[in-house]
């Protein structure tokens, strides 16, 4: 067999080693935009799994990492994760407050070990206030921070928008960059430090130029009748013929125009992009003229225009998208379609190694590259007591 490859090779965080504690939803998306970024992403999985449900052969958020199985209610667990600790620039946990400092790998234990790691920690409510200690998901999260209250028609309730704009937009994205943040300073002074990411901040940060608006009076505290929430008849979805949709965003006076001409829009129409009473009158005559035709009919007039009008794509369809294709936004491994890394560099591009890390099957080499003996004897352990990884 040949040997395992180390995942952490190239890309701009080559070097970079991270200790992941098995969870699911923003915490391990996070850590797997570090190893695609080209950090050793160690996954410390619990015995018995903690994902998503799924074969762990398909969850893509475990791709280019390695797995070890620690149980940190056993007698070694904390001390294994913390010899991981301690040669380790960053670790990354989404417990509830309290947690990892009960099972003896809190940010004190870890800085008594290694005073240079960044201790990244992914809630939803945060590490203080009165509901820390409250369960949630995503979707509770953004309805208290007015994110979700937002979204949608405004004579229908809240459209859920999955669960990309809080576990992933608020939750990983910022603890990345925290993280990142927190290793700059940790490498110029030689002092680490706890990263508190919460959903609840990070989607309402999101929405600071919403709140500027507001402020302004130029965004009211409703949705569905503000410019950029489909109250603007130019700037939503509409349905065509064959039951598709097409997605259209002509804000701009010279796209608006390139709009109304492309879709054959009259005189009147026209100039009621100005007023917004005319509103209600502009989205009807729009609504009309998108149904006369198939959304692939449709794709076809705008897509040599600068009208900001696009089709709206299923999952599926997206990787097949002409523009996408070209850049290489989705691609294969392993038998699945993915997006690529994210963002591009051009000196040290990254790419997706190595397919989703099964649990436990990188002990061997993580104990060996990263000098952690006890990982063997942990296994031995567990396969003793017959929950061995295979």
């Amino acid at each position: 067999m040949a040997a395992e490859r180390v995942p952490g090779q190239g890309g701009p965080l080559g070097g970079v080693r991270v200790v992941e504690l098995a969870g699911i939803g923003p915490g391990p998306f996070a850590a797997m935009l570090l190893a695609d970024l080209g950090a050793d992403v160690v996954r410390v999985d619990r015995p018995g799994g903690a994902g998503l449900g799924i074969d762990p052969a398909l969850d893509v958020t475990n791709r280019n990492k390695r797995s070890v199985v620690v149980d940190l209610k056993s007698a070694d667990g904390a001390a294994t994760v913390l010899d991981l600790a301690e040669r380790a620039d960053v670790l990354i946990e989404g417990y509830r407050p309290g947690v990892a400092e009960r099972l003896g790998v809190g940010p004190g234990d870890c800085h008594a070990r290694n005073p240079r790691l960044v201790y990244g920690r992914m809630t939803g409510w945060g590490q203080d206030g009165p509901l820390a200690q409250r369960a949630g998901h995503d979707i509770s999260y953004l309805a208290l921070t007015g994110t979700l209250g937002m979204i949608g028609a405004p004579d229908a309730p809240p459209a859920v928008p999955a669960n990309l704009v809080g576990d992933y937009a608020g939750g990983s994205l910022y603890l990345v960059v925290g993280v990142l943040a927190a290793l700059h300073h940790a490498r110029a002074t030689g002092t680490g430090q706890v990263v508190d990411a919460a959903i609840v901040d990070g989607a309402s940060h999101l929405a600071a130029m919403i709140h500027g608006m507001l402020a302004a009076g130029a965004w009211q505290d409703r949705r569905g009748v503000n410019l950029l929430d489909g109250g603007c008849p130019y700037y939503g979805t509409y349905e065509t013929a064959d039951g598709g949709y097409m997605a259209v965003g002509a804000l701009e006076p010279r796209f608006y125009d390139a709009f109304t001409d492309l879709l054959g829009l009259g005189g009147q129409e026209r100039t009621a992009h100005a007023d917004p009473a005319r509103w209600p009158a502009l989205r009807e005559a729009v609504a009309a003229r998108f149904k006369t035709r198939t959304r692939d009919e449709w794709t076809v007039v705008f897509e040599d225009s600068d009208a900001c009008v696009a089709p709206v794509l299923s999952l599926r369809e997206a990787p097949r998208h002409p523009h996408l294709a070209a850049r290489g936004t989705f691609t294969e491994h392993a038998g699945i379609v993915q997006p690529a890394p994210a963002p591009r560099f051009s000196a040290t591009p990254a790419a997706v190694r190595t397919g989703p890390a099964r649990p436990g099957t990188g002990t061997a080499a993580v104990a060996r590259d990263w000098d952690v003996p006890r990982l063997l004897r942990d296994r031995a352990a567990g396969a003793d007591n017959g929950h061995a990884t295979r």
